[in-house]
This record gives structure tokens, sequence and C-alpha cells, in this order.
């Protein structure tokens, strides 16, 4: 599914494992090992203390994240909230789980159990907001976050809402990464600076909350980026490459238009290949790079290289004498089963 009809990013904002944009450019968080974890900021800035610490780590961080985007973009109510996440509260389910084995089933605090379910950090925005407006969590596993943005433009696009925040938030705990460390999923010895090309099996897990808002305009002329077009796809039955000419097609456009290619590579051989393909034939001539060595390997983390994509397009990271992209593509393939594309252009 294509959405041809243009949206700004009036903002953007994510908690990840890099302090900030400016800070990973200049001199970028290394990280050794498995697993790539969120530097968290001062919650205090965004969250009323009294409720700071009846908060899980990720309902916190997308917290944070919402309040910092809501706050750049000088939007005080936004007019729907969307969100997609493909782990959900992880520490509060863990939590809720191990009460319930140790206390026999009997004489259970509900607290776990209620901030456990997916929808919590999108509740918890709108309860301090005190926001009535259009709610929704979508839970796809590698495509949550895309059918969380696809919701968003649509309610843009029908005349529903105008300024929509829409994110994405996950994070990993110490039990579901030993899980899932056992099919080998990670690199023993990791090493983010070096992430790929790494030539071994195995990636670097993470986790992150990023949040935008988008609106149909530019009236302001305040928008940092504008999202041109986005499709996703679930184990398409036609090549990548197929898919990528057709998406620029359908928007006018050809390889030669994007300035920069974002791609999912995270270290894995097998995953690596995919994408050094599509570098060696579709984009032989266009500059290409990763972001996951930046934010980790994890379900919802495009949201990380949109909120990159976008900062890039307004800060630049180009060298003296040379051109600030224009336009940036950002294609990821979660797991090789869940290829999406976005568009991005400058405003």
């Amino acid at each position: 599914m294509t959405i041809a009809k243009s949206v700004y990013i009036l903002s953007a904002s994510a908690v990840s494992p890099q302090a900030s944009f400016q800070q990973m450019i200049a001199e970028p968080a290394v990280y050794a090992g498995e697993r790539l974890t969120c530097i968290e900021p001062d919650y205090a800035k965004y969250i009323d203390a009294k409720l700071i610490r009846r908060m899980s780590r990720i309902i916190k961080m997308g917290m944070a994240a919402s309040m910092e985007c809501l706050s750049q973009a000088s939007v005080q109510m936004p007019d729907a909230i969307v969100a997609g996440t493909a782990y959900g509260c992880l520490a509060d389910t863990e939590s809720f789980l191990t009460r319930m084995v140790e206390f026999d089933e009997t004489l259970l605090s509900p607290t776990a159990f209620i901030q456990s379910t997916h929808n919590t950090v999108t509740a918890q925005i709108a309860l301090q907001l005190k926001c009535h407006h259009y709610n929704n969590t979508y839970v796809h596993r590698g495509s949550s976050f895309e059918a969380a943005m696809l919701d968003a433009i649509s309610l843009i696009e029908e005349g529903d809402a105008r300024n929509v925040l829409v994110g994405a938030v996950d994070e990993i705990i110490e039990k579901s990464h030993a899980i899932i460390r056992r099919f080998g999923k990670y690199k023993k010895d990791g090493d983010s600076s070096s992430l790929f090309p790494s030539g071994t099996k195995g990636t670097m897990a993470g986790e992150g909350a990023a949040f935008f808002m988008l609106s149909p305009d530019n009236e302001n002329r305040q928008a940092i980026a504008r999202l041109e077009a986005m499709a996703s796809f679930y184990k398409p039955n036609q090549p990548e490459e197929i898919l990528i000419r057709n998406f620029l097609e359908d928007n006018n456009l050809s390889v030669a238009d994007i300035d920069l290619v974002i791609c999912g590579k995270n270290g894995d051989l097998e995953n690596d290949a995919h994408y050094g393909h599509l570098q060696q034939s579709l984009f032989s001539d266009i500059p290409f790079a990763g972001y996951k060595n930046f934010s980790g390997e994890y379900p919802t983390s495009v949201a990380f290289a949109i909120w990159m994509a976008a900062n890039i397009l307004r800060h630049g990271i180009h060298k003296p004498g040379e051109e600030a992209p224009k336009r940036i593509l950002i294609y990821n393939n979660y797991k090789l089963q869940y290829p999406a594309v976005y568009l991005l252009a400058a405003c």
C-alpha cells in the first residue's frame, strides 16, 4: 500500500541509545556486547514527579519523546495519538506474570497488569494531556510502526485530524533478551562502531521511542521535513528492486532523484547481503548508509531512521563544499519479511 499525498513533519523527538542527533553525528555513543541501551533523559522535565515512580521504563521513554515532540511543534493538544509497538510493556508483563506465579494466582495487585497492555504508552500520553481525541496503538510485529503511520496519514487525508502525534516504542529486558539470544540472533562480542560490514552472523539488540508531529501543510513554515510517500509489504512475491522502482515511479521519481539511501543493515551476514545486493544494483551510484549501528535492531527501529533522516534534512551532515541531501529514501526489511519504504524531502 502506498501513500501518495505528502504530509509534513513539524517535529521529531527520540529517546534512543544516542544522546542527541548532533552528538550522534559528531561523536556517536559506542556499545560493546549484545545490545544498545537507551540514554534516558531527565524525566522530571516531562512527567509529574509523583507519577514517575509508578511508571515503567518504556512508558517514561514514550512520554518523554512525545512531550518533547509536542513542545518542538508548539502543539498543546494533538487531534489524534497513534503509536506502534511490537514488544509492548515487557517489564510490566514480566512483573505481572512473576507475581502471578509467586502468589499462586492470589492476592495479585492489578497495577502491573493494567500497565502491561500494549496501549499503555498512548493512554498515559492522553491522560497527561487530558486528550479525549482519537487514540490507537498497533501491534503488528515488524510492521507495527508502518500500520501506525498509515493510520495517521489516513486521518489527515480524510480530514479527521490536522495535527497527529505518531510514534513507536519498544524496549528489551533481560529475560526477553535471554530468550532471543538462545536462537543465536545476537553477536556475543558485538561492537556498534564496526557493526557492518562484520561478515559474521548475528546483530546487536536495540530499543527506543520516537514520535513525530504530522500536519497536512506547512503554513507556519516550521516543518523540518516532508514525508512524500511510504509503502509497506509482507513477504512480497516480487524482488525488492522491482518494489522500490515501482514505488518511485508511482511518485514520478527515479533512482537518480534520490540523494541518500538509509537502509536497515544490522551486521548479520545474511541480512546485510540483502542490502548489499541492492546497493550494488539499484543504488550503485547513490550514497548508501545504515542506522542500526546507532539504534540497534528491534521491530520498530525504522522510526529511529525517520528521526535520523528528518534531522539530516534539517541540519545536514554534508562536508564543506557539498550540498546537503534534499531527498532521502529509507528502506528497511525487518527479518527479511516486512519490507518498508519511506521517502522524505527537505522543505
